[in-house]
């Protein structure tokens, strides 16, 4: 079984960050594998040492996220792609344009992807490769099983968890309450940096970045509104369920 999976860096979303002058300012240093990915790698690794294959990451990026790659490769993964990029103001619809542009002569089972990334969760680039390149997807997966060229795929819906056959090839972006994401051992460390990383210029994909249309962008950042406080009622509980629904009523408009 062949799994690729599509990973991306992101800023830690632990870490301390300030908006000024509707600029969001935040560590750089803090660069992390994102954890919606994490979960599409960890997954990817159960399916494949359970039925057989390998698994190679994608990313998109720059050179400094070498060191992400490095860490799904530490987790188990067998060998990685660098699409190598500078621009940091790609859209969801460039990234998938890219994506598909590797993919187009490649041959795989799946591709996973998380179902949104940690910093614009916008979780749009998976269902857009998967239209690009003309195959099936499902998304928002929280556990997948394989069986007889056939990925089960149970996914979160809006009313309850559904379980969707996916057949090959095909795609799934994950959920990251999925699994719990290995953490990776000393030898895991010590063992990927002799794995194979291939890099990648987008000119290499024949794709011309400056003729990609961004369609979306940030304009800028603004502190959340506060919450207004609470009101707080004393008094017989009758007379208090009543003011209670009059406020509803009157002033939410919710009944």
């Amino acid at each position: 079984m062949k799994f690729y999976v599509c990973i991306k860096q992101v800023p830690d979303v632990t870490a301390p960050l300030q908006i000024k002058d509707g600029q969001l300012l935040q560590d750089s240093d803090r660069m992390i594998l994102n954890a919606y990915d994490a979960s599409a790698v960890e997954e990817a690794l159960v399916l494949t040492e359970a039925h057989g294959g390998e698994v190679e990451v994608v990313l998109i990026g720059s050179e400094k996220s070498k060191e992400t790659i490095r860490k799904a490769l530490a987790m188990g993964a067998h060998t990685a792609t660098h699409i190598q990029t500078d621009d940091t103001g790609l859209d969801s619809a460039v990234y998938a344009r890219i994506l598909a542009s590797f993919f187009a002569d490649k041959e795989y089972d799946y591709i996973a992807c998380g179902k949104q990334a940690q910093d614009t969760d916008s979780g749009l680039t998976g269902g857009m490769l998967a239209e690009y390149l003309g195959i099936p997807y499902a998304t928002n997966a929280v556990g997948l099983t394989y069986d007889n060229g056939l990925l089960t795929v149970k996914r979160q819906g809006d009313i309850g968890q559904e379980l969707i056959e996916l057949p090959s090839p095909g795609l799934v972006t994950c959920s990251n309450d999925m699994n719990e994401p290995r953490i990776p051992s000393l030898k895991g460390i010590m063992q990927s940096k002799r794995k194979e990383v291939t890099t990648l210029s987008t000119d290499d994909l024949g794709v011309d970045a400056n003729a990609l249309e961004v369609k979306t962008r940030i304009l800028g950042f603004e502190e959340k509104p506060g919450r207004e406080p609470g009101k707080k009622f004393e008094g017989e509980p009758e007379d208090i369920a009543r003011k209670v629904a009059t406020l509803l009523d009157e002033e939410s408009g919710v009944l």
